[in-house]
């Protein structure tokens, strides 16, 4: 079995290894790890200083959480500060940003930025493999819980449109029953941001479980999608409100849809060619 697409270097066992630190480094550097985004952006020179103690003792405990150098930690810190933001995170990181402008203007190059992040670490060659799995399984389920549910809606009618046997799972009933009889014939793209929707988690899990390969689409490696799936796609849900942005994760969507779309262009083109004249007259639309 494929091994989960992560980011290297992150310590798997963190917890662990906080264990085997010393009580003193233990109280030291939980402030850190509970709140990371108030540490995230500090030096190492400066985060001693916050937490009253010395630099070289920051090193050392760095160290002994099985990170190269405080570099990485930090990058560590800034999943964690994905993972764990909260609404009121968001809203007071856009507020504390002073960027001169409304908010709504704010909020736009905000999404503009996430959009840049995924053209910028998204290798479009990917989705041909993914496409041909896709179009190879017997069944296709999408887990997304909560807002997580928009994105699972949008990509299954997608597919559903392709003629392709997709099956969206939204509640923890639906979600339970709909990989309960998985297998390695079946494919599942788990749909989750941050710490990660207990009911999508756990789906992708017993899918997992059952044989199924699994997909996940979430915001950080530290998702724990990425030890879940065989593969994890990456699109922030960052904002300058209270609310997650899903520009980037549509536009993810969108991409993985052309791609898979294109990857049997004669068969989707006779698919659209069926629908133009429903398209064109059909019922269901307005008019004057």
């Amino acid at each position: 079995m494929p091994k989960p697409t992560v980011a290297p270097n992150h310590p798997i066992n963190l917890a662990e290894r906080i264990d085997q630190l010393s009580t003193k480094r233990q109280e030291i550097i939980r402030p850190i790890l509970e709140h990371p985004r108030e540490y995230v952006l500090l030096s190492v020179r400066a985060l001693a200083k916050r937490l009253h103690t010395d630099p070289a003792t920051i090193v050392r405990i760095v160290h002994g959480l099985g990170f190269e150098s405080y570099k990485q930690f930090q990058c560590h810190l800034h999943e964690l500060s994905l993972a764990f933001a909260t609404s009121l995170d968001t809203m007071l990181q856009g507020t504390a940003s002073g960027t001169p402008g409304s908010p709504a203007r704010d909020s736009l190059f905000h999404d503009l930025k996430n959009l840049q992040a995924l053209k910028n670490s998204l290798d479009p060659e990917r989705f041909t493999p993914l496409a041909k799995r896709i179009y190879a399984a017997r069944r296709i389920v999408i887990l997304g819980g909560d807002l997580g549910a928009v994105l699972a809606d949008y990509l299954g009618y997608h597919l559903n449109l392709l003629g392709l046997p997709v099956f969206v799972a939204s509640s923890a009933g639906s979600v339970t029953h709909s990989v309960r009889f998985l297998t390695d014939k079946d494919l599942v793209i788990a749909i989750s941001f941050r710490r990660g929707i207990r009911q999508t988690i756990e789906g992708a899990q017993q899918a997992q479980l059952n044989g199924a390969y699994c997909v996940g689409i979430a915001d950080t490696y530290l998702s724990p999608l990425a030890r879940i799936c065989q593969e994890v796609f990456l699109a922030s849900i960052d904002s300058v409100s209270f609310g997650a942005s899903y520009t980037a994760p549509i536009a993810l969507i969108n991409a993985m849809l052309t791609a898979i779309g294109e990857f049997r262009r004669p068969r989707t083109v006779e698919i659209v060619r069926e629908l133009d004249e429903e398209q064109r007259k059909g019922s269901r639309w307005y008019t004057s």
